[in-house]
């Protein structure tokens, strides 16, 4: 077993959860280092606090490197659920985690009608939740990346593209730079849709004066960047530079509490705070952030009502905005922190200073 199993065990003894089945395939990739999608098949990663994991698996997905766990094989004529039954222990609790289809549940609970089941969903996601030593590195490469790529995106908000072009545009450039898959449809949004904080990009162009609100992310090597910058078409209102002053502010005051030993709702309050102290509490109508790492939403948001102690290794965004409709104007900055033991690292270094894309005349 890896150490990353070696976590799962520890905290399944910590959580009084003796044996756990698995399903979820980016769990079984963060243990395995496989990514394996089964479809309508069961795939189950059955993990026994006493270790000697075992992967139950249809013989339709030949593996053939060593993924670090005995493997059991059923065919299509066979009952996967009655296989893996027999190495559940009957008289212990068994927890089951967020992905398992309920026809396996209770195909499972037909077989073993006397067990005590219980969620055991966050068991693995708060171990995914710290980043080990490798996934650090991965993610502060996968930010590098996206500050280049903001960075050659930003020009193309002057050239009358519409809001789909522009997120086309988005895909092209991570291509260039390697990345095959987003984390995330961008958030490619003139003025109107701006002040809509998770707008469907549409056939809208900018104009002068808009602001333009970029949210994009890459997977680089399997783990998620994200990153939110807003910029200005040609010129800037007094208005305008007014809110996007307030949200750099606020973004910055979140970053500034996000440490160990705060909890994840003192950065939402630190954001959210300046923005209500500046009068535009009721226009931040989100949550302050999200934990990020294999996917771009993990376990533990920034919320007002997350209570918990921010340790270590943890990875997540800041991204406070205020959103105007009436007024055609919407501002969000976001960057990524990676939990230090004194601090936090910020993983995005593209500028936060306001920018007016200057256009050319035409």
């Amino acid at each position: 077993m890896n150490e990353r199993f070696t976590r799962v065990i520890e905290k399944m003894k910590e959580e009084n959860v003796p044996q756990l089945i698995v399903s979820d395939p980016v769990a079984i990739f963060y243990l395995t280092g496989k990514w394996i999608y089964p479809g309508e098949r069961l795939l189950a990663l059955f993990i026994h606090k006493d270790g000697d994991p075992k992967l139950v698996i249809n013989e339709l997905f030949p593996q053939e490197e060593d993924l670090g766990v005995e493997l059991i094989w059923y065919n299509d004529v066979e009952d996967g659920v009655e296989i893996l039954s027999k190495y559940i222990h009957e008289d212990e609790i068994m927890g089951i985690d967020k992905e398992w289809p309920a026809k396996f549940l209770l195909r499972l609970q037909e077989l073993l009608p006397d067990k005590k089941y219980v969620n055991s969903s966050l068991l693995i996601d708060k171990v995914r939740m710290i980043k080990d030593e490798e996934e650090k590195e991965l993610m502060r490469e996968s930010s590098r990346i996206n500050d280049k790529v903001m960075e050659e995106l930003i020009p193309w908000v002057v050239e009358g593209l519409t809001e789909r072009e522009l997120s086309d545009k988005v895909k092209k450039i991570y291509a260039k730079h390697g990345i095959q898959k987003v984390s995330f449809e961008p958030i490619t949004a003139y003025a109107k849709g701006a002040a809509d904080p998770h707008h469907e990009t549409d056939d809208a162009k900018g104009k002068t004066g808009d602001c333009v609100v970029l949210d994009i992310g890459g997977f680089y090597k399997n783990y998620a960047s994200d990153m939110t910058r807003t910029v200005f078409i040609g010129e800037v209102s007094e208005r305008q530079r007014e809110i996007y002053e307030i949200v750099k502010e606020a973004c910055q005051r979140g970053i500034d509490a996000a440490k160990p030993g705060n909890r994840m709702c003192d950065v939402d309050l630190a954001a959210r705070n300046y923005i209500e102290e500046k009068g535009f509490g009721k226009y931040f109508t989100h949550r302050t952030g999200h934990s990020i790492g294999l996917e771009d939403h993990e376990y533990g948001d920034v919320s007002s009502v997350n209570e918990h102690i921010i340790l270590p290794g943890q990875c997540f965004s800041v991204e406070p905005g205020i959103y105007l409709p009436d007024e055609g104007i919407g501002v969000r900055i976001e960057d990524l922190v990676l939990i230090t033991e004194d601090g936090c690292e910020v993983l995005n270094q593209f500028t936060k200073d306001l920018i007016v894309v200057p256009q050319e005349e035409k």
